[in-house]
């Protein structure tokens, strides 16, 4: 099964981040644009929220927003990390319900901040397949490109963390 992919064969994205719908916003730690060079994802205040699966020293944000750390691995997750995984989405939902606007982060991404994403659109409504699909047609192809994360959310993030609490 694929998770992360390092290396050539996974390109740094376009852009730092992108809307996937109004108000939520996936993103990463570094991004090479038009010009080829590769540069980092710096947050400042453009958000109300942001939520960071692999925090890097210097790259954001302001002192004042609002920021909620909950590091996993681009892996497979234990019960408590998809439980942290599960409350981000909640809270990035609270948020857009707020009229907040909201960044979900990861290195560049791609899969955990897909994994969060996702599980926020489907709390509101979307299924599965709809919520990669979208992801993947406003952040890229590569999104959600690990295989296992993309098995979680067809599953059902409360059903695997179930699963992964019963086996612990």
């Amino acid at each position: 099964m694929r998770t992360r992919g390092k290396g050539p064969d996974v390109p740094a994205p376009d852009r730092p981040w992108d809307e996937i719908v109004p108000g939520l916003w996936m993103g990463g730690h570094e991004f090479r644009p038009a010009a080829g060079r590769l540069e980092f994802a710096v947050v400042r205040d453009e958000f109300d929220l942001v939520q960071t699966m692999l925090r890097l020293p210097g790259h954001g944000p302001d002192e004042g927003v609002e920021h909620h750390v909950w590091p996993i691995p681009d892996g497979p997750l234990d019960g408590t990390q998809l439980a942290g995984v599960i409350r981000l989405a909640r809270a990035a939902g609270e948020a857009l319900d707020d009229g907040r606007k909201v960044l979900v982060r990861c290195y560049h991404g791609y899969n955990r901040s897909g994994l969060v994403v996702a599980h926020t659109l489907m709390r509101r409504g979307r299924g599965a397949e709809d919520a990669i699909r979208l992801i993947r047609s406003r952040r890229s192809p590569w999104a959600l490109h690990n295989d296992l994360f993309v098995a979680y959310l067809r599953a059902g993030l409360p059903t695997v963390r179930q699963l992964e609490e019963l086996a612990e």
